[in-house]
Parts: C-alpha cells; sequence; structure tokens
C-alpha cells in the first residue's frame, strides 16, 4: 500500500471479502466492487437483475450492519450503493453478462499504441475478453485489464 492513498480497491474474493460475497449472494444481490478507506469508509456497491432501489441498499445496509458486528469487521461508516449506470466490469462473468453492450477498457500496458478501447463486448473466448474496436477483434486478458466500465446506454 502506498502512503498517498485514499482508497484500497479489493478485488472480491479476496481476504475476507469471500464471505462478503457469499452474504450478498444469499440476499438475491450480486457484490459489484467493494471500496475500504483507511479513515474506515467502506463502500459496497451491489447489483441484481432488473437494478438496485433505495429499498434494496437499505435492506443491504441493515443485514450487513449486523454481519459485521459479529464477524467482528471493523468499519466506521458504511455505504450501499448501485454501481451506476457505468459499471465496473471486474470478472469475466460480467464481460460474459454484457456481452453486445459498449464498454470502456484501459489497459495496463500499451497495446498497439492505445491503453485506452471503447468498442462493444464481443463476449469471452478461451478465457480471454473479446472488444470490438475500430472495426477490429480485440483479445484480452484479464489481467492486462487496468480497469473497464460500461458506457452508459443514451
Amino acid at each position: 500500500m502506498g502512503g498517498s492513498a485514499h482508497f484500497l480497491f479489493v478485488e472480491p474474493k479476496t481476504g475476507n471479502e469471500g464471505w462478503l460475497e457469499t452474504t450478498l449472494g444469499s440476499l438475491g444481490y450480486e457484490l459489484v466492487d467493494l471500496e475500504m478507506s483507511r479513515s474506515g469508509l467502506v463502500r459496497v456497491f451491489i447489483d441484481k437483475p432488473g437494478g438496485i432501489t433505495v429499498d434494496d441498499c437499505a435492506t443491504v445496509s441493515n443485514h450487513l450492519t449486523r454481519v459485521f458486528a459479529v464477524e467482528g469487521f471493523d468499519y466506521e461508516r458504511l455505504e450501499v450503493s448501485s454501481p451506476g449506470l457505468d459499471r465496473p466490469l471486474k470478472r469475466l462473468a460480467d464481460f460474459e453478462r454484457f456481452a453486445g453492450r459498449d464498454a470502456t477498457v484501459r489497459l495496463k500496458l500499451p497495446r498497439e499504441g492505445r491503453r485506452r478501447l471503447e468498442g462493444r463486448i464481443a463476449g469471452v473466448e478461451g478465457g480471454m475478453v473479446t472488444i470490438e474496436f475500430e472495426g477490429k477483434r480485440w483479445s484480452v486478458a484479464m489481467g492486462d485489464i487496468d480497469r473497464a466500465r460500461l458506457v452508459p446506454d443514451v
């Protein structure tokens, strides 16, 4: 961890987050993202088919408050919200689920002189994300993706 980072971005299924994903799954929600700050702020981004309502966020917040107490999870403040229209894509399953939608993908290292691809998600083939960008199909390994987000439909 760097000394100047405000948030630690945590991938689901690492460390203690596996039980959080399981807990949310049992309620019918998907853990999309988790942010934890050094000041004790925990942000949980959830999704479900059909989208997230304010009532969903309240339900999950109340449930997690109790679960965190039982698990001894140390935090100061909890925020639960929808991932938004520009939902982050974190796993291969996300790219499969949103095949046919437009996304912005930022690569860790430039490829053919580009670090940013904005195009249509073609799906996942052989464990690689396939993006249609400028009339060409790009196959990208998950490990080569710095971050990816859906482009909101207008």
